[in-house]
């Protein structure tokens, strides 16, 4: 298997999974894995659900979440490197403690991502409602742009099209050229701030026809020279771990990368594909 780490995995310490963390490792060991990173979700300021579910219980009750992974570190040391992420859902008006939060913990690595758009979620219609898709398209990234250019406390951004695995007719009618002047910003702020990109997986299970971001993105964020890659599945159960890596290493490929990245301590190792 080209790509042997995963960096973005989600156990029963995320609220939208319930899988035990030592089944996600053992099932990383089974897949060929040397490299597993948990990314649990941390949502702070993230809103209210339209059905009154809690923003709060987006939030990491992390001391736990380290607990069990140190455990865990201990129990599978010489078979499987284990690291210590957090995937950070990134808002401007929660600027202040989003960034005094990445501080707080030894992080190996933190993902930078938008699940809410100026304080709403892209997970409900009614995001959508009310005018084009691709009106809603921009101003989620649109909101990107917005926190590429405030943050500066994660190593890459996750899923940089993550709102099309929720929109009326998801990729579909979705492609770079279409919002090429939004998408040549966030990657030009981004390697000019030193900071990667992930390669996600996670949509082929929603459905979509190409990963997070698109092949077009990845091409782009090359020729800019852009050089830091992650790659992550995403998955939220044992059996989505690793899943179609193999369609991410020929995207990568196809994209001109050699290496992908793995971050141990903050610091970006590469390894070639």
């Amino acid at each position: 298997m080209p790509i042997t780490a995963d960096c973005h995995l989600h156990s029963c310490h995320s609220v939208d999974s319930q899988a035990p963390m030592e089944e996600m490792v053992r099932q990383g060991i089974a897949s060929g894995l040397d490299t597993m990173c948990f990314t649990e979700h941390h949502d702070i300021g993230f809103p209210d659900g339209p059905d009154g579910t809690p923003g709060s219980l987006s939030l990491l009750q992390t001391d736990a979440y380290l607990y069990d992974l140190a455990l865990l570190k201990e129990k599978y040391k010489g078979t499987i490197r284990l690291l210590f992420g957090v995937e950070l859902g990134l808002q401007a008006e929660s600027f202040r403690p989003i960034c005094l939060y990445a501080k707080a913990y030894p992080f190996d690595f933190i993902i930078g991502s938008s699940h809410a758009c100026h304080g709403k979620d892209p997970y409900y219609p009614a995001f959508f409602e009310g005018r084009s898709e691709e009106a809603a398209y921009r101003e989620y990234f649109e909101s990107i742009l917005e926190n590429a250019k405030k943050f500066t406390c994660y190593d890459v951004y996750g899923h940089l099209d993550y709102v099309v695995r929720y929109g009326p007719s998801m990729d579909k009618n979705y492609a770079y050229e279409k919002y090429k002047d939004l998408f040549d910003q966030i990657l030009k702020t981004l390697i000019g701030q030193g900071k990667g990109i992930e390669v996600n997986t996670g949509g082929f299970k929603k459905g979509l026809r190409d990963l997070h971001p698109c092949l077009e993105v990845l091409k782009r964020y090359r020729e800019l020279g852009g050089e830091i890659v992650t790659v992550g599945s995403d998955a939220h159960a044992p059996s989505d771990v690793a899943a179609c890596f193999g369609r991410a290493a020929q995207a990568l490929t196809a994209a001109g990368f050699r290496y992908y990245t793995v971050f141990e301590n903050r610091v970006p190792e590469f390894k070639k594909l």
